[in-house]
């Protein structure tokens, strides 16, 4: 397995999917070993499981998040990153979603909204704390979504509704911002439909509703612009700059006469667009890890597993050989640098005819 510390770094592997109630997927230093074993050598932890990582203790106490470390490097793994999906997600919920999305808050915040919002935005703000003591760069979020019912409206939204979703948005999120700026860690939002951050332009939006804070950053994953039908290579090419982490997941759309990019409301094995496995969708990944590599993104390369068909254990397995097969050593030099020669201006202008 290759890490290099001049370019992308991994494997790694996001836990999310994989946590669970059987070992070795249920607790911290059995599912690092697990990971290991696996050829990963990065683990991305989700902050909602207590018997993952203990999030306020993390927040208040550095002797806490050295032994986090230490256990998972007797395992064989580093933290790439914490997230906070979960949370995150409830810093800005429709009244729609109020049900739904109370599962993922405390129990004694259900049917409770404000409170709710509260103790997601307190979850943000330990969680920048805790990727301090950590010693991580980045982190890991969703945005939440107000606007998210009205995103292919019929009838036509008001005129400036749009404009105080975003206002509002920023509002939540910029306290928010400036504990990660405090904490010298980049906030980076997934781009994923059902956030409000969820293409370039929304981003873009949200950037102007932040102020361009320089902390609001862009967790990259091409399976959620495939999906929408967006360039994601381009997408790289646009916003590199506030590009800060990387989700490597697979998906492949395949148009038919009765679905499209919404689905239909069918399963996932029935719709068009689909999530797979490394290796088995569309996603052109040479060209992902070529443009990242570019333009000098030197973050983990994190499988996120997501596949309507492939078993979990056989996606982990193979998930790591892939993205070491496409992690690039960035070049030292050029290729060409054995036919250089000494120059100077006057030799310049002589070669260019300019002086003898």
């Amino acid at each position: 397995m290759s890490d290099t510390s001049s370019g992308i770094r991994g494997p790694a592997i996001f836990l999310a999917q994989f946590i669970g109630d059987e070992a070795p997927f249920d607790g911290l230093d059995a599912i690092a070993r697990w990971a290991a074993e696996q050829g990963y050598r990065g683990i991305q932890v989700p902050t909602h499981d207590p018997r993952f990582i203990d999030l306020k203790r993390a927040a208040e106490s550095q002797a806490y998040c050295d032994e986090l470390k230490a256990r998972c490097a007797a395992a064989g793994v580093e933290i790439s990153e914490l997230s906070t999906h979960l949370q995150g997600q409830l810093v800005a919920v429709h009244p729609a979603f109020d049900e739904l999305f109370d599962g993922f808050a405390p129990a004694e915040l259900h049917g409770d909204p404000e409170a709710r919002t509260e103790w997601a935005i307190a979850q943000l703000k330990l969680a920048a704390k805790a990727s301090q003591r950590l010693g991580l760069k980045a982190h890991a979020t969703f945005s939440g979504a107000l606007l998210w019912p009205f995103f292919y409206p019929w009838p036509q939204r008001p005129a400036g509704l749009v404009e105080e979703g975003f206002a509002e948005l920023g509002r939540r999120w910029r306290p928010i911002l400036d504990a990660f700026e405090e904490a010298g860690v980049d906030l980076c939002y997934e781009i994923h439909p059902g956030e409000d951050l969820h293409d370039g332009a929304s981003f873009e939006r949200f950037l102007e509703a932040v102020d361009h804070h320089p902390r609001a950053r862009i967790l990259y994953d091409p399976s959620h612009l495939l999906l929408q039908q967006l360039d994601y290579l381009g997408f790289i090419d646009r916003y590199h700059e506030r590009i800060g982490m990387f989700h490597v997941k697979d998906a492949e759309f395949t148009p038919d006469a009765r679905s499209g990019v919404y689905g239909g409301y069918q399963g996932w094995v029935d719709r068009p667009g689909r999530f797979r496995s490394l290796g088995d969708g569309q996603v052109d990944f040479k060209g992902i890890f070529s443009r990242l590599t570019r333009y000098g993104f030197d973050g983990w390369a994190v499988l996120e597993w997501e596949c309507c068909l492939k078993d979990a254990a056989q996606g982990a397995a193979e998930g790591a050989p892939f993205i070491a097969e496409h992690l690039i050593t960035r070049a030292g030099r050029a290729f060409d640098d054995f036919a250089g020669q000494d120059t100077s201006p006057a030799r310049n202008r002589r070669i260019l005819g300019l002086a003898r």
